[in-house]
């Protein structure tokens, strides 16, 4: 499986370093509230469960699945919701944690979904970010780093579930998915 993975792009020790940040400016920005953590399967988990260990603000956890992907690796366009909210968001904090953002289309039906259900004040954490293939403008308040236009995988990122259980994030080698 490492044989797949053209070079490590993030190592467990950098991840933990932004996920230490990100979640100082979480803990800063929601100071003395308490926080509704709306975590997106599957590919945030990883990066939910150690972020939301970092928080010292009260946390209820809920989880979303939500995708702009089919099996291949272009999005498609099309949002589909295949889990929702068991919690009531009206008039709550809530802390969308998701693994990337990559066209944007997937946050910002999230979020535009979340604050027509009366949220107090919706944010977006992100590990990754990869402006370059941005079609929607989404606003992510805490972002871990910006990457280049490459396909990524450990962490939680997949390609066709595999690669999540990885302690770093790798930049897949080309021949892996384009075959």
């Amino acid at each position: 499986m490492h044989n797949d993975i053209k070079e490590i792009l993030l190592t467990k020790q950098e991840i933990d370093m932004m996920v230490h940040k990100i979640a100082s400016s979480v803990n800063d920005d929601f100071r003395g509230e308490e926080v509704t953590a709306v975590v997106i399967l599957k590919g945030s988990i990883m990066f939910a469960a150690d972020l939301v260990r970092c928080l010292t603000v009260n946390v209820k956890l809920d989880f979303m699945q939500a995708s702009s992907y089919g099996s291949g690796v272009e999005s498609s366009g099309v949002i589909n919701i295949k889990k929702d909210l068991e919690t009531d968001v009206k008039g709550k904090n809530v802390l969308i944690i998701e693994d990337i953002v990559d066209s944007g289309r997937t946050l910002s039906l999230l979020r535009e979904e979340i604050e027509k259900r009366g949220a107090k004040k919706v944010a977006i954490a992100s590990l990754l970010s990869k402006p370059s293939r941005r079609v929607v403008d989404v606003k992510i308040e805490y972002i871990g780093t910006e990457i280049p236009d490459e396909f990524v995988v450990g962490y939680g990122l997949d390609m066709d579930e595999k690669y999540r259980q990885l302690d770093y994030i790798g930049i897949l080698k080309p021949e892996v998915y384009m075959s």
